[in-house]
């Protein structure tokens, strides 16, 4: 049964990716620390941040589904940091792979959450 946002999967694959992420950024180089970085923690940040937002607002389904709108660009913007990192040789090709598929797999369950959210 789900009684918090906690219990919802999407929550916890989100927040396990932003905590992958900001390990991997730190090895990035110092002059990124302010650019790239800093947008990779604040995307990944945000995508369990508005699934938690979102579900406490879920009786209203616009606002509802505006928190998972707004996560699933965060998650769709990552995807893009994760190849930049990985084009500008930050990131391992496996590593920037890895990242790659799990934001898209992720990216399907906030889409299926907000088609189906009358269900949780």
């Amino acid at each position: 049964m789900i009684k918090s946002f906690r219990d919802l999967q999407v929550y916890q694959e989100a927040y396990k990716l932003m905590i992958i992420v900001h390990n991997e950024v730190k090895k990035f180089p110092i002059y990124e620390r302010t650019d790239l970085s800093s947008q990779m923690r604040r995307a990944s940040k945000s995508i369990p941040a508005n699934i938690a937002e979102g579900w406490a607002k879920r009786s209203h389904e616009k606002e509802f589904k505006l928190h998972l709108d707004r996560a699933l660009g965060s998650a769709n913007e990552m995807e893009v940091h994760a190849e930049t990192s990985r084009d500008l040789g930050y990131l391992k090709i496996e590593t920037s792979n890895n990242l790659l598929k799990i934001y898209q797999q992720l990216c399907g369950k906030i889409a299926n959450l907000k088609k189906n959210w009358k269900t949780f």
